[in-house]
């Protein structure tokens, strides 16, 4: 959640700076001393897109943005919220909660509005500032990066002894039911549970995971941002959510084994395709997505255990064309990166990342292909899209931590 300026070629060493003693210090001008400093992570998700909220499969990771939180506890029911990087900060009653027209206020009044309606309504105020490094509206979900730093800081000062888990299903249902998007479980479990080197094989049904290692110096994770501006509450996010949802609707008359599309296979979807069409001619190719993207994740981990990148890369690829012709989430800016990406030699797999309708690409590039690779989406940036390139290399690091 920052306005940041990033370097077009923007290397983790060149982005980190001194995140925290900034954060710290801007606490010390408006409140004194914070009694905390937390890190949370933005993700990346090497595959599994919109499987979350589909209760399937997916493979994130944290990495090495994040948004620093300077906290310390108050005596009341007041919480005063400071954005260093937007330069905007509200007070708020918390005995008096309500949605803000401060948008990124509502991702922090989430996190206390689900610990009241969990019945821990008297956790107290706390003085917070906050900012960091992670592009926002770019799919590395910045957004859970807020609300898994409050809630982590929250659960430390108030000893509220909440584990990982639990603190991610909280950051989701807040996320549901107090801003409004019918986002999955991926993305707060990322911030919270990554680990450095290793990408996450998650179970968003049983929330079973099983860290998998990702350690290749010689390949390199690269997103390339179309900077296009996405927002998922006036985009068709929740509208792909609900078409599942009949989807499902209609699989289990026909299978009542099926109670979501992580239950169904391609057989299945194949079996129903009239009546999906009858309802509604999108819905077989929702369904078809999913099913398939469900199938690729798990492809695509047995691929990691054999250290067979290029099957990830494929996978990738085929996972931006469901995205793209079936789902229908990408935009033209991303499917240009996508395709262009592709087509330069050591580059393993693209695909767009994240929610859709904008944010950034990812890409899998052998170290020895980096130079290439810039050269080549620079020009597709300055030729195609009339943009100036903008680009993330990110390392897989760990989850949202206390720093000392």
């Amino acid at each position: 959640m920052e306005l940041q300026a990033h370097s077009p070629w923007n290397h983790p060493s060149m982005a980190a700076g001194d995140q925290p003693g900034r954060i710290r210090e801007a606490f010390r001008r408006h409140f004194g001393e914070p009694s905390l400093v937390v890190r949370s992570p933005g993700r990346v998700n090497l595959i599994g897109e919109h499987t979350d909220y589909n209760l399937g499969f997916a493979l994130p990771g944290a990495v090495d943005r994040a948004i620093w939180f300077a906290v310390s506890p108050r005596r009341d029911r007041f919480c005063r919220f400071c954005s260093v990087d937007l330069n905007d900060s509200l007070i708020v009653n918390l005995d008096k909660l309500s949605r803000s027209e401060t948008r990124w206020a509502n991702y922090l009044l989430g996190i206390y509005a689900q610990l009241a309606a969990e019945g821990k309504n008297a956790v107290p105020g706390v003085d917070c500032t906050f900012g960091g490094d992670i592009p926002i509206a770019s799919g590395m979900s910045s957004s859970a990066a807020l609300e898994c730093g409050l809630a982590f800081a929250l659960n430390t000062l108030f000893g509220l002894r909440m584990d990982p888990v639990a603190l991610a299903g909280l950051c989701q249902r807040a996320e549901n039911r107090f801003v409004g998007v019918d986002c999955g479980i991926m993305d707060p479990f990322a911030a919270l549970l990554g680990r450095k080197d290793h990408l996450i094989r998650l179970d968003c049904r049983t929330h079973d995971f099983e860290h998998v290692p990702f350690t290749r110096p010689d390949i390199r994770i690269v997103l390339c941002d179309s900077q296009v501006q996405r927002s998922l509450w006036n985009s068709e996010y929740n509208v792909r959510h609900a078409e599942c949802e009949v989807g499902v609707t209609v699989l289990a008359e026909a299978y009542p084994e099926v109670w979501s599309l992580r239950d169904a296979t391609p057989d299945m979807v194949e079996a129903v395709r009239d009546h999906l069409d009858r309802m509604d001619h999108l819905l077989y190719r929702r369904c078809r997505y999913v099913v398939g993207e469900n199938r690729r994740v798990l492809e695509a981990c047995e691929a990691l255990q054999r250290d067979d990148l290029k099957t990830v890369g494929a996978l990738m690829n085929a996972t931006h064309a469901g995205l793209r012709d079936d789902y229908e989430v990408s935009c033209p800016e991303l499917d240009i990166l996508a395709e262009a990406a592709m087509d330069v030699p050591g580059v393993l797999g693209s695909r767009m990342m994240g929610g859709g309708f904008g944010g950034c690409t990812i890409n899998l590039v052998e170290e020895t292909a980096l130079d290439r690779f810039r050269e080549t989406m620079a020009a597709v940036f300055r030729d195609r899209l009339g943009k100036s390139p903008v680009m993330h290399i990110c390392c897989i690091d760990d989850g949202t931590t206390e720093e000392t």
